[in-house]
């Protein structure tokens, strides 16, 4: 199986004010094409600066990212590559004074070249898929926390990304909205795309992925196959973990 994501020896250090923080430490790790990853830990931990650095949103410190063998080398190469990457923010980051559809239709036609034309078809199309047809012309402050999760999921997918990065996509929402967001992640997982999710629903995380890396410290503590890893934790620092997370109710449908 080939690889679509691999980090070497990535570092990440922020310095601010005369204080250090080490947000990543030398972290290895590899993402297979094709499948569902899940990176999980406590909060500050590096789990969302890893997906920001592979994203290309954070420079890292020291080693090197390389997507489907590719490395980020120049800007313009980071640039090129993210055209293959497409994000899922916890806080939506959806565009205030934009409808839904122009929200979404935006995306193709300023990232991927299509006509207004084109792309406002494609959006439409991507609305039905996530549910909302009958909210395209709204604005984001007239939908529901949910409702605006669903459209910034139909805008990452409207750019055809060979890699969806989701980073605490449901951590925003109320809880009762949470079922759902899962439910269309999972949808989307099932198709067969290459997902890396970062995300503190464990009963979320045995259901969609292969494998799982936890993070603590910006350190990668362990690695494992995403039942093996889950429930029968090697490290003391993931027991410890494991063990202060309660029982979710939450449990997308098959």
């Amino acid at each position: 199986m080939t690889t679509a994501v691999e980090l070497i020896n990535v570092s990440k250090i922020f310095r601010a004010q005369g204080h250090t923080t080490h947000a990543l430490r030398e972290i290895n790790l590899e993402i297979p094409t094709g499948e569902v990853t899940c990176l999980i830990g406590p909060s500050g931990s590096g789990k969302s600066t890893c997906l920001r650095a592979i994203n290309g949103l954070e420079t890292i410190t020291q080693g090197s990212i390389r997507i489907f063998g590719e490395p980020y080398t120049t800007f313009s190469k980071a640039h090129c590559l993210r055209q293959k990457t497409a994000m899922i923010f916890q806080r939506f980051e959806l565009f205030p004074h934009l409808t839904a559809l122009e929200n979404i239709a935006l995306v193709p036609h300023l990232r991927c070249g299509l006509n207004r034309v084109d792309a406002t078809s494609k959006a439409r199309a991507l609305l039905a898929r996530v549910g909302l047809s009958a909210h395209e012309n709204k604005y984001p402050k007239m939908l529901s926390g949910g409702q605006q999760q669903r459209v910034a999921i139909a805008r990452a997918l409207a750019v055809e990304p060979k890699i969806l990065l989701c980073d605490e996509p449901t951590s925003a929402l109320d809880p009762e909205l949470v079922s759902d967001i899962l439910k269309l992640l999972k949808e989307i997982a099932d198709s067969g795309m290459t997902m890396i999710i970062v995300t503190h629903e464990m009963n979320f995380a045995r259901q969609v992925s292969r494998q799982c890396h936890f993070f603590d410290g910006g350190a990668l503590i362990e690695s494992g196959a995403t039942a093996q890893l889950l429930n029968t934790p090697a490290s003391p620092r993931l027991k410890e973990f494991l063990s202060g997370i309660e029982k979710e109710p939450i449990n997308p449908k098959n």
